[in-house]
């Protein structure tokens, strides 16, 4: 007998659920990092990173599940900046916020999202989601005049460091080891991808995705394509399949080669010689 499992969804900030667990959060009790780490802190512990998740990736999904393990209990809050915000301070993106938040919320270690979240914090927002902790990867994070839009946190203590591994770096994920989680699975020494990564690839291999592309349908108005390159990749398509019809063929008539060959020696083993059958039989008469 199978049981069918629920689909949990993390809430928008604005939906019943996070307000009503918003509701009940004692604000007024501070957890101090002592606490959270030793595990005696007596409500959850609300923890807000952000990014901005385009591509979603396993980066993405690592960063993630640090935050939600820094300390035991903990209710990880992510925002996840606007379209407008991110091209205004990083640049354009290739999924549309919409997109970019739905796939945040699928995502298993997300309890709460937060919608076109600010690009820099303010004790306005902290207090206004109850947030005890900060986390982000330690490097000083510029934005303007900025050098460092996490500096206030981190005087204020509410600042936790997440690991970033990089394409030329493998880390053993050990910010929760003395919870009883372990990460010292061969699985989790990954040399994780970033979203340039990911774009830098399609880019490189530009011409095979168009290619791919046109052939399911794609308009050259869709890729953006002038006349010259959508002819170029539609007779490098064709000659492609020419080139693999033509592989099948030679693939086909070396088989049937090799069963020749079988066949005209097995037939000659077993079929007798007819000179070499007439001397034997002369050789049997009396």
């Amino acid at each position: 007998m199978t049981s069918k499992r629920q689909m949990k969804l993390a809430p928008f900030t604005e939906d019943e659920q996070a307000l009503e667990t918003l509701k009940f959060c004692d604000y007024s009790i501070k957890i101090s990092k002592e606490m959270a780490i030793s595990g005696t802190a007596p409500r959850l512990i609300r923890v807000y990173t952000d990014g901005i998740y385009d591509l979603f990736h396993p980066g993405h999904a690592r960063q993630l599940m640090q935050a939600k393990y820094l300390f035991p209990n903990v209710y990880l809050i992510v925002g996840v900046c606007s379209d407008k915000k991110t091209k205004e301070n990083k640049g354009r993106t290739v999924m549309d916020e919409n997109e970019r938040y739905e796939v945040v919320r699928h995502c298993r270690h997300v309890d709460e999202v937060v919608l076109d979240a600010p690009w820099t914090l303010d004790d306005e927002f902290l207090n206004r989601h109850k947030i005890d902790f900060v986390a982000h990867d330690d490097a000083p994070y510029a934005a303007g005049s900025n050098d460092d839009i996490y500096a206030h946190i981190k005087t204020k203590g509410m600042f936790v460091a997440t690991q970033r591994t990089g394409r030329f770096q493998s880390r053993r994920l050990s910010l929760v080891a003395n919870y009883g989680i372990n990460y010292s699975q061969p699985t989790l020494l990954l040399d994780i991808v970033s979203t340039s990564d990911i774009v830098a690839r399609i880019v490189k291999d530009y011409d095979v995705y168009a290619r791919r592309n046109l052939a399911r349908g794609y308009s050259a108005e869709q890729l953006n394509l002038n006349l010259i390159d959508q002819t170029k990749y539609l007779v490098e398509d064709e000659l492609e399949k020419v080139k693999e019809k033509l592989n099948g063929c030679l693939e086909y008539w070396k088989k049937k080669s090799k069963d020749f060959v079988g066949n005209f020696i097995t037939y000659h083993l077993e079929t007798p010689n007819p000179v070499e059958s007439k001397v034997a039989e002369e050789d049997t008469k009396p």
